[in-house]
């Protein structure tokens, strides 16, 4: 390869930076921290695996939210209302709108944690403090512009955040005493091993997963890739249809993109690729450094104490500072706090989609924002109001076995529309017909009705039967978690 086309392809690849990021905060957020400590405390490193099991389904759920929004140039949610019945639409929505209360439940409360221990600030006017910045992204945040520079600054401004978590950990890592984490056991727990399942393991193991592959995240992966689609159209003057080129103004433009705009083929080529790859490489850095860290710190320092039993992040705060270093238990903090409020930011985001998908609310667009975030924000302040420190850590315990417990019903349209021949299709225009008409069609159907052309961009056999194989693997791992916390209550999550 030459040094010209590698800066080019390098280039092309820096412009898709930023949504891989954003939803990378999903793994990264208040609830995997509560996970983590209690997965480290309780079974040490043996639930790494987990870990790496969580964001591989991650990065293969997220790649067809991507490839949903790229061909259809709807989200998760618009394609519910679009394609299926309205009654099931509703139950969707009502569904969806339950894992964003138990996802935000997890957010606000990390962050009033984090804010109590940094600042010694009351735990609910801690929740108020952290729903202040929201509201200004919801203020200000839209989604439907042409262009997508606007949406880079949010995406920067959460990097920056997710960077900050990293660094924050890297030296955490390296306050670690070796003997606590040898490398050779450390990297043994990324294999199944007998020691998983001890002391609740699977069950722990099923807030792993609620809290890395999170439902939000999938309304999220599709829709936060559809602003570089619509900027490579208007680029190349092919965002508006030639009957409609009248459509000039500003306002008529963000409604066209709002109910009629569809990717072209070519943007969907330029775009789908890259967007994968920058996604698969975030979450399999820094997602996974990130998780693979809170258990090792975790591990190291609680596992085999008598603190182990209460293991919650006061816990571990307190641990960190008296046996590694004071400034050890304030970076764990500040980790969390970082994590919080970038996971407040992206969780409101994608709640904004949740209902303007679902509902096509029409209200203005302030007032739809502040209704979308003020059904999480209640939840938050009674339980800030209403329990006590010790029963905050069950409190983000539960969030994330909720979100487990709903992700299997919130995938099943992801299967349904990605698998569907009549969805994943996108219609040539008469220029690519011209150009294919001597090459193969083995890849295209003909419409006998209208005489249209489609590429066809459904789901291989093999990935459908690998999305079921993930699904029945979901599920089974909840009905066995509540199958074991009715039998034995061990684990109050």
């Amino acid at each position: 390869m030459s040094t010209e086309k590698f800066k080019s392809i390098a280039k092309k690849y820096a412009s898709f930076i930023g949504p891989g990021i954003m939803i990378s905060v999903a793994y990264m957020d208040p609830g995997n921290y509560s996970t983590g400590v209690v997965a480290g405390a309780n079974n040490r490193f043996s639930l790494l695996f987990f870990v790496l099991v969580s964001n591989f389904m991650a990065n293969f759920l997220q790649s067809l939210c991507i490839k949903l929004g790229t061909v259809t140039g709807y989200d998760l949610a618009r394609c519910c209302r679009e394609y299926l019945p309205k009654k099931l639409n509703y139950v969707l929505w009502f569904l969806a709108e339950c894992a964003i209360i138990a996802t935000d439940v997890a957010e606000v409360i990390g962050s009033a944690i984090a804010l109590n221990i940094l600042l010694r600030i009351p735990l609910p006017a801690g929740v108020v403090i952290t729903i202040v910045d929201v509201l200004v992204v919801l203020a200000a945040y839209r989604s439907d512009q042409p262009s997508a520079n606007f949406i880079r600054f949010f995406e920067y401004a959460v990097a920056l955040l997710v960077l900050g978590v990293v660094v924050c950990f890297a030296a955490l890592l390296a306050y670690l005493p070796e003997d606590s984490a040898p490398v050779g056991t450390v990297f043994r727990g990324f294999a199944p091993s007998k020691e998983m399942t001890k002391h609740g393991g699977l069950g722990i193991a099923t807030s792993i997963i609620g809290a890395t592959v999170m439902i939000h995240s999938l309304f999220l992966g599709s829709g936060i890739v559809q602003p570089r689609l619509r900027e490579y159209d208007l680029k190349h003057k092919n965002l508006i249809e030639p009957a409609e080129k009248d459509l000039v103004s500003k306002e008529k433009l963000i409604e066209y993109i709002e109910n009629d705009y569809k990717p072209s083929f070519a943007a969907i080529k330029y775009c789908y690729k890259y967007s994968v790859i920058e996604l698969v490489v975030t979450l399999m850095t820094f997602a996974v450094f990130v998780n693979a860290s809170i258990v090792i710190v975790a591990g190291g320092s609680l596992y085999g104490t008598p603190q182990a039993a209460d293991a919650d992040l006061y816990a571990i705060h307190d641990l960190l500072s008296k046996v590694l270093a004071p400034v050890a238990g304030t970076i764990f903090m500040l980790a969390l706090l970082f994590s919080g409020q970038s996971a407040g930011i992206v969780c409101t985001i994608a709640g904004q989609m949740v209902s303007e998908g679902h509902l096509n609310w029409t209200c203005k667009p302030w007032i739809r924002r502040l209704a979308t975030r003020g059904i999480a924000i209640i939840p938050c302040l009674v339980i800030s109001l209403c329990i006590g420190r010790s029963a905050l850590n069950a409190a983000l315990n539960v969030s994330q076995v909720v979100i487990s417990l709903l992700l299997p019903p919130l995938m099943l349209p992801l299967i349904y529309f990605t698998s569907s021949k009549k969805i994943m299709r996108v219609e040539l225009s008469k220029e690519e017909m011209t150009e294919t008409s001597n090459g193969t069609t083995e890849d295209m159907t003909a419409n006998v009705e209208d005489c249209k052309r489609y590429h066809q961009m459904e789901n291989s056999w093999f990935t459908t039967v690998m999305l079921v194989l993930v699904w029945l693997f979901v599920s089974g791992l909840n009905i066995y978690s509540i199958v074991d916390m009715a039998r034995s209550g061990i684990y109050s999550a």
